[in-house]
């Protein structure tokens, strides 16, 4: 992974000093609420519905081992003894106290760790497929490029203080594991009839209040020619993006209200300055490009399968371990362990710091001392051989990190909602309960196939409720919660936005109205045909005929979707 340098560690370190004397001045009442407000959230400091809440920067998901154990540590130290992981591979602190995060800060600075630009309206936290380098579909790994914007974007001078915030992510194989389309660029490694590598580039993706699928402006761009066309998308953006209605700023609604193929023109236009103002750098990308390069993998390991399949036969939890939570790995006698956050009675996303410091030794063991987080709320260690996964998943069962869910109904997405976001509208995290209480059979799960619920308690979409197979979103009426669904989303290569089921429904009914729409793809699929596949085959009509027969709703509650 990664190395900072010299310049990198300077840079951290300023900005932990920075920081440290704003808020020594901002509590001693020199700096008004106004004045501290920006630079707090270029600090990834927000004030939550009951104490602040800071969001750490994972650059593409890649965590050391010490990087790991120091954020146990800031979830003892700091916090209440967890983190939250986020659909943009960060983690978040709900609890830390205002005067002791300027410590925090320099606590993640000592492991090249820090919160620049987790929010404000500036680039966020680059993010891309979290089996980059691991996966066989992969044309090429992503990591180095994500590395190089990561470095060309932070505190860019032109595009600190944006519109909007936003959103970059990366994907290098051929499978979609990034939601890619849904970002304010969205970048996929192609390559050319000439067997060249470049970019397909898709511009104006979003979720929330208008959710709009990005479009693409660029089939094939050059890969020498990345940050000058970044920078040329960005330079229209900012010239030309609305500044005087929050609900209308993102690059998306600039994009659709230009229209796609204007919007290309006008970046087109501009990369022709762009391309000779922002030269690349090839020797800098491979000096970038040496720190990811595989790990030494040991080439007697193919020799393990059989310890494996014969715990296999012998321990039907191990054999569901393997089956659901472990994948391939392009590297013969190697496989990808998913650890799961989604334990039955924890809230999705969630991991305590005992099971962060137990994660870190695993991964100094096991995974050449590396840790992932995924989209999905997940973590996972990469290069685990096969003949070391009985006592992996051993160390993993004790700390309750291998619940054998991965890509079921209760893999679920869920933001932290109205338990902590003074944003949200309704409880994301009882649902979640709720779910899970009433979805605890592994064998109906299994039978269910691969079905994705992605639950949002706002219009904000953090949860990313538009794109789940099954997707739920919380909302407000007249002071009591119920809940909107959607069916037929996708996050995947082909991306779609799920389509409203009806009115919303009663908090208590939420499980039973999810119960009544399996039921209906159990009794309806074809052989082998997953959720979504039936869903696109039959439609929604059988679905609202069987949910809206018997469920309890508000009259009249015709909620539309939300940002």
């Amino acid at each position: 992974m990664y190395v900072y340098d010299e310049y990198d560690q300077r840079l951290v370190d300023e900005r932990v000093a920075q920081f440290r004397d704003q808020t020594r001045r901002y509590l001693a009442g020199e700096l008004s609420e106004d004045e501290y407000r920006p630079l707090r959230l270029r600090n990834g400091l927000y004030i939550q519905r009951y104490a602040p809440m800071l969001r750490v920067s994972i650059p593409y998901g890649l965590l050391s081992s010490a990087q790991l154990r120091v954020l146990a540590h800031v979830a003892r130290r700091y916090d209440r003894g967890y983190g939250h992981f986020s659909t943009r591979q960060n983690i978040q602190y709900n609890w830390p106290k205002l005067e002791e995060v300027p410590d925090l800060l320099a606590d993640l600075a000592s492991v090249q760790m820090h919160a620049v630009q987790t929010s404000g309206n500036c680039i966020r936290n680059i993010t891309a497929d979290h089996l980059a380098g691991v996966a066989a579909d992969e044309i090429e790994d992503p990591r180095p490029w994500c590395e190089l914007v990561r470095q060309w974007s932070t505190f860019h001078p032109e595009f600190y203080w944006l519109p909007r915030k936003f959103k970059i992510a990366f994907s290098g194989a051929m499978q979609d594991r990034a939601a890619v389309m849904v970002h304010d660029i969205g970048l996929y490694i192609v390559r050319n009839d000439a067997g060249l590598t470049g970019f397909r580039v898709v511009v104006g993706g979003g979720l929330g209040r208008t959710a709009i699928l990005g479009a693409v402006i660029r089939e094939f761009l050059p890969a020498e020619h990345l940050l000058p066309y970044l920078e040329a998308i960005l330079r229209i953006y900012n010239l030309e993006g609305r500044r005087d209605n929050i609900y209308k700023a993102r690059i998306k609604i600039l994009v659709k209200a230009m229209g796609a193929e204007t919007f290309a023109e006008r970046v087109e236009a501009e990369f022709q300055h762009t391309r000779n103002e922002v030269p690349f750098d090839w020797a800098e990308y491979r000096r970038i490009a040496r720190h990811f390069a595989p790990p030494s993998y040991d080439p007697d390991a193919v020799a393990g399968s059989g310890v494996v399949e014969s715990l296999r036969a012998q321990a039907p939890a191990f054999d569901r371990w393997v089956t659901r939570n472990v994948k391939a790995h392009k590297v013969p006698g190697y496989r990808v362990v998913m650890v799961s956050l989604k334990a039955p009675e924890l809230p999705p996303g969630d991991c305590t710091a005992e099971q962060m410091d137990l994660l870190a030794d695993l991964a100094d063991r096991f995974s050449f001392s590396e840790v992932r987080s995924t989209h999905d709320q997940n973590l996972l260690l990469a290069d685990v051989r096969e003949s070391d996964l009985p006592e992996v998943w051993r160390a993993l069962d004790a700390a309750r990190l291998a619940t054998p869910n991965i890509g079921t109904l209760t893999d679920m997405i869920c933001c932290p909602g109205l338990d902590f976001c003074s944003l949200a509208n309704a409880g994301s995290i009882p649902i979640a309960q709720q779910l899970n209480d009433r979805f605890s059979n592994l064998d109906y799960l299994y039978d269910l196939g691969e079905i994705q619920v992605k639950m949002s308690g706002c219009m904000n979409a953090c949860g990313h409720h538009h794109l789940g197979h099954i997707g739920i979103l919380g909302v407000d009426k007249h002071g009591l919660e119920f809940y909107q669904i959607t069916l037929g989303g996708s996050a995947t290569a082909d991306a779609c936005l799920g389509d409203r089921l009806g009115p919303a429904i009663a908090k208590s009914e939420v499980a039973e109205c999810v119960a009544r729409i399996l039921d209906v793809y159990l009794e309806q699929r074809n052989e082998d045909e997953s959720f979504l596949n039936c869903y696109r085959r039959i439609g929604i009509e059988p679905f609202k005929s069987r949910v809206y027969a018997e469920v309890t709703r508000e009259e009249g509650s015709d909620v539309a979707t939300a940002d």
